[in-house]
């Protein structure tokens, strides 16, 4: 009698067995453990780490990092990701001033911040985002920026905080298709992000989203988030793969082939997206330096 259950967990095994592109080796050298040795030193937390980046040995190689800001515990859970969820520590005005400190030794000409949900707080943290956008333009000109930003619940008074700091990009992401949102989400809602950036894009600013595939959408849905960022204002997009972090997170269910990321690539330039990132390997902040230009 065949043991099915062997059987089972073999073929799961082999499912999860990444394909030949998505095998990276993470570069070593200098530029990696000047950039390690630093967040270390000053305690700062990057979303390269805490989302377990695929690209961040390549992004750490070249003296570049996303800086995660208000900590590191999320008050939501969503299942796609990685970084924990809990009572969140105090904001630390510190982290400010570490940050800023950190892109001048780095020596950065583009920063892009992150941040975890803060909905602890009654400004949602909107108020120590305003801090950080303007001590880095304060204290480093010329240095460039995109700011990946939460939902802040939808507040506009709460958005108009970080618009009036006027980083060059700001960025919310949408994670995935209307369908598979409240399955992967906590809180967040399609139609809550969508609004957020027709709200950015109304004020005048650059804005960006991205999805990520493998999660079990459809073709059909993704074109339809496509047109529905078209039609509120964004202008840049990023499409990767979803990597599943642990056995507890919301459960892979494809990989994508790289020829197909090319054609969604294709399809959305042809939708109207001024500049659009569509690869395996791609991230929200994956040469987000490019997307200025």
């Amino acid at each position: 009698m065949k043991n099915t259950n062997t059987e089972e967990n073999r073929s799961r095994a082999d499912f999860r067995r990444k394909p030949d592109w998505l095998k990276i080796k993470l570069p070593r050298g200098f530029k990696t453990s000047q950039v390690v040795g630093l967040l270390n030193e000053k305690h700062l937390h990057t979303i390269c780490s805490s989302g377990m980046c695929p690209n961040r040995g390549e992004c750490w190689g070249a003296g570049t990092a996303t800086f995660m800001i208000c900590g590191n515990i999320c008050t939501r859970n969503c299942r796609f990701c990685n970084v924990p969820t809990g009572r969140p520590l105090p904001l630390d005005e510190k982290e400010i001033d570490d940050i800023v400190d950190s892109v001048k030794s780095l020596g950065l000409k583009h920063v892009v911040l992150t941040s975890v949900d803060r909905d602890d707080l009654p400004d949602c943290g909107a108020t120590h985002w305003a801090k950080m956008i303007r001590r880095l333009k304060e204290k480093c000109p010329g240095v460039t920026m995109e700011v990946l930003i939460p939902d802040f619940k939808g507040r506009e008074e709460l958005l108009d905080m970080v618009i009036a700091e006027r980083p060059d990009i700001i960025s919310h992401n949408m994670e995935t298709v209307r369908r598979l949102t409240p399955d992967v989400r906590t809180f967040a809602t399609y139609d809550g992000s969508l609004k957020v950036l027709a709200y950015l894009a109304s004020k005048g600013v650059k804005t960006k989203s991205g999805i990520m595939l493998g999660l079990g959408e459809k073709e059909e849905e993704i074109l339809d988030t496509m047109d529905d960022l078209i039609r509120v204002g964004c202008s840049i997009m990023t499409i990767g793969q979803y990597l599943q972090p642990t056995k507890d997170n919301f459960p892979l269910q494809e990989y994508i082939h790289p020829d197909k990321f090319t054609e969604y690539g294709r399809i959305g330039k042809e939708k109207g997206f001024r500049h659009i990132e569509s690869a395996p390997m791609v991230r929200s902040s994956y040469h987000a330096e490019k997307h200025l230009h």
